[in-house]
């Protein structure tokens, strides 16, 4: 008979565990597309929903049958293009040339940015137009509209909207697209895989028996929620991969190849808990993602190629 074995939990791929600097997720990467289009989106996490599906894997046991699953419901109100910005490419990494800032901006925008006024005078789109030599890279300045939703939330998250394809296409659609809006339906299709990145739910100053799951010791002795020891005499440190208390929670995370499962309006749904009535389009997206209720997550083009297998349904429905 084997011998029950139990190493503590907590992977060292993430370390360290410190509080994620912003609340607002951003992503650094991104895959290459040709066709000229917004590669990423924001919403804001309702909650969770079940949904029934046909399974439509040929080789599955439960081929041509329907089954239940649960789902998140990520609220996406139409984000504002409030600005252009072109970067170039130097010794060190990528630069910003110039940018442009719309005339009439939200009144709400200033609560995020107290500056923006002053940022208005800086550049025009033809003084933009003559740095595209020297441009790698053209991206939309944006924010969302968390005002338009039933949450309560009226201060606007702030972020960057990558584009594919050439630079003087991007350029393009970027002035067509100044000033005005951009839906979660011109970035993502229906039944499509995307990446997700969020903040994890905070839980504060923990220790190591929550942290890290390290068995409790025996009830007489003296300390039980500590590690039994922490290092030697000699030599006389303590390793990074030894469990210590400190912050749990709270940290920048990102799931790869999440399933779309429904993109439309969400009025349809009842009222969620914590939440409220959703008002604006959503985005329902198969099983968890991190985060909190309210919480602004991230959403992006997959940057991994996706299992063509995996998870092959149709005719989604959601459960009332």
């Amino acid at each position: 008979m084997g011998k029950l074995n139990k190493p503590r939990s907590g992977s060292m791929a993430y370390y360290p565990r410190k509080r994620a600097k912003k609340e607002t997720p951003t992503f650094q990467t991104f895959p290459s597309i040709e066709e000229t289009k917004p590669l990423n989106f924001l919403g804001y996490k309702a909650g969770m929903i079940s949904v029934t599906v046909k399974n439509d894997q040929k080789k599955s046991k439960n081929f041509g049958q329907e089954e239940v699953h649960s789902a998140t419901i990520i609220e996406c109100p139409p984000i504002q293009i409030f600005g252009i910005r072109v970067y170039g490419k130097t010794n060190y990494g990528f630069t910003v040339l110039g940018e442009v800032i719309t005339d009439k901006t939200e009144k709400h925008l200033e609560r995020k940015i107290k500056s923006i006024t002053k940022k208005k005078k800086k550049h025009s789109i033809e003084d933009l137009e003559k740095k595209l030599d020297k441009t790698v890279y053209v991206s939309l300045l944006v924010h969302t509209k968390p005002f338009e939703t039933g949450f309560g939330k009226k201060k606007p998250d702030v972020s960057e909207i990558r584009l594919s394809g050439e630079k003087e296409k991007q350029f393009e659609f970027a002035k067509e697209k100044f000033g005005k809006e951009l839906k979660v339906n011109e970035v993502f299709k229906e039944l499509q895989f995307i990446d997700v990145k969020a903040v994890t739910t905070g839980k504060g100053m923990q220790g190591v028996i929550k942290r890290f799951g390290v068995k409790m010791g025996r009830p007489k002795a003296k300390k039980r929620r500590v590690v039994g020891s922490i290092s030697p005499w000699t030599p006389a440190t303590v390793m990074f991969t030894v469990a210590r208390p400190g912050q749990m929670g709270y940290h920048t995370r990102t799931e790869y190849n999440k399933k779309i499962l429904i993109i439309g309006n969400g009025k349809e749904i009842s009222e969620l808990k914590k939440y409220g009535n959703i008002k604006n389009d959503i985005v329902l997206v198969a099983g968890s993602i991190p985060g909190t209720t309210k919480r602004c997550i991230a959403l992006r083009e997959p940057i991994r190629k996706a299992d063509e297998n995996k998870m092959k349904i149709v005719e989604v429905n959601i459960l009332k």
